[in-house]
């Protein structure tokens, strides 16, 4: 699988100092003591072998680990290093990253829920910048938090990563956009593209209120991207920018290259539901839930789909695609 991942670039070009620079500032940003003990608990799990613990999703944004699942990426040295299992370790190579679901208890006794995606740190810095699905470098382009890191020399080559991921999303969202423009109207494009290469229970708002929560974070990340960018340039007059690719250059080619994310998404999305099938405990009741939480949709499932989640559950997957429920 992955040669549907396939890189699009041959080089590994290096960001913007500027950008590196907001970037680290911004992952630096402190968080609640939960999210520390949280990757103390990551490290004793999966060992030295551990290079930095990334924080992102909706309990970053809400500031709240404990209201939802925190979603973080622990990213590793090498896959083999982490798994005594040789199936989850040719799992986490083929199709990165593995997730697993972990519950632990606070210091005061709360109940916190993690969803743990395990990447190795090559993985990383080739998705954030030569991977042609938007999986990583959508993702990572948002602001996060770097809760730890296991040296200095690790640190710059995450930051460097999550830099990167903000070029390659702005470089491929570029051909997408008018003539002129400002920072919101174009994270609002870029990462509702990146949002539609997948098949996830979003509504069509949460690309702008994404932005509209870290506008300023938004605003500084473009600022000091549009220098290592040829096809932009920034306008004298505030939060402006002019797009400089003629009228129509690459825009087809680019709409083409979307369209096949998307198809290439949902795909994808599939092989890794059915792959939480085998990292898991209890992952169809995760599954479940996270959908009834984002869509609405009561999910009933039965002993049997439980049990044999890749025979029974198809049904319930047509169901919330002819519905509308994941788009």
């Amino acid at each position: 699988m992955r040669c549907a991942l396939v890189r699009t670039r041959r080089t590994n070009s290096e960001p913007p100092a500027a950008l590196i620079a907001v970037v680290a500032a911004q992952s630096a940003r402190s968080v609640a003591p939960a999210l520390h003990r949280l990757c103390e608990r990551m490290i004793a799990r999966f060992g030295a072998a551990v290079a930095g613990v990334i924080f992102y999703g909706s309990c970053l944004r809400s500031g709240e680990p404990r209201a939802g699942v925190v979603d973080l990426y622990v990213v590793v040295d090498r896959y083999a290093a982490v798994y005594d299992s040789a199936l989850l370790c040719w799992l986490n190579t083929l199709l990165p990253p593995n997730v697993f679901y972990h519950e632990s208890a606070d210091a005061d006794g709360a109940t916190l829920r993690a969803k743990c995606a395990v990447l190795s740190l090559q993985d990383l810095e080739l998705g954030t910048a030569q991977w042609f699905h938007s999986y990583l470098w959508g993702r990572f382009a948002q602001p996060v938090r770097l809760v730890y890191v296991r040296d200095e020399l690790t640190r710059g080559r995450i930051e460097r990563a999550l830099a990167r991921a903000v070029v390659t999303l702005l470089e491929r969202t570029l051909p997408c956009l008018p003539e002129r423009f400002n920072s919101a109207e174009c994270w609002q494009r870029a990462l509702a593209l990146s949002y539609a290469a997948e098949l996830r229970p979003e509504s069509p708002q949460r690309a702008a209120d994404l932005v509209y929560h870290d506008l300023s974070d938004y605003r500084r990340r473009i600022a000091a991207t549009v220098a290592g960018l040829p096809g932009m340039a920034a306008v004298n007059e505030g939060d402006w920018y002019i797009n400089r690719m003629s009228s129509g250059q690459g825009y087809f080619s680019s709409n083409w290259s979307w369209s096949v994310r998307r198809g290439q998404g949902r795909i994808l999305t599939v092989l890794r539901l059915m792959k939480s099938a085998f990292t898991f405990e209890n992952g169809v009741d995760y599954i479940a839930w996270k959908l009834e939480r984002h869509t609405g949709v009561a999910l009933e499932l039965t002993d049997y789909q439980r049990r044999y989640p890749l025979l029974f559950g198809w049904r319930v997957l047509w169901r919330l695609l002819r519905q509308g429920s994941l788009r």
